[in-house]
């Protein structure tokens, strides 16, 4: 009989330590999981002189780089196993663009793993993620 009732106790702590732990608003996986950075890391290969430049980038400001500007605005870094994957969020304008009616060459998130996924489409310059600190 009085094992029944250490069984019925343990169900019960065990669920409020489950409902506390769930509900609690202090703990944020996403906080464990993705890690947002001040400065992107990016490669930029001239497709014409088939050299490649990396360049750092603090988060909001703008680098002119030859005939484009880069422009991010968020990265993060997810922490899974042993291949993090990066993103962010960039904007890149083409300079000799003097077309009003296209603003940016690229507007959109991109991925390290995989950049096809959203490409960055120039005739002159290949662009990908390679760090985010």
């Amino acid at each position: 009989m009085k094992s029944k009732k250490n069984i019925k106790f343990g169900r019960v702590k065990f669920l409020v330590i489950f409902l506390a732990f769930f509900f609690n608003p202090n703990i944020a996986y996403s906080d464990n999981l993705t890690l947002e950075g001040n400065f992107l890391e990016i490669k930029v290969l001239d497709k014409v002189s088939s050299k490649n430049y990396k360049l750092n980038i603090k988060i909001g400001e703008q680098k002119i780089f030859k005939n484009i500007s880069i422009k991010p605005l968020k990265c993060k870094n997810s922490e899974f196993d042993d291949n993090p994957e990066i993103t962010a969020y960039l904007q890149v304008k083409d300079l000799k663009n003097k077309d009003k009616n296209e603003v940016f060459v690229f507007n959109g998130w991109t991925f390290s793993s995989s950049p096809a996924l959203r490409p960055f489409d120039h005739p002159v310059y290949d662009i990908w993620l390679t760090k985010c600190f």
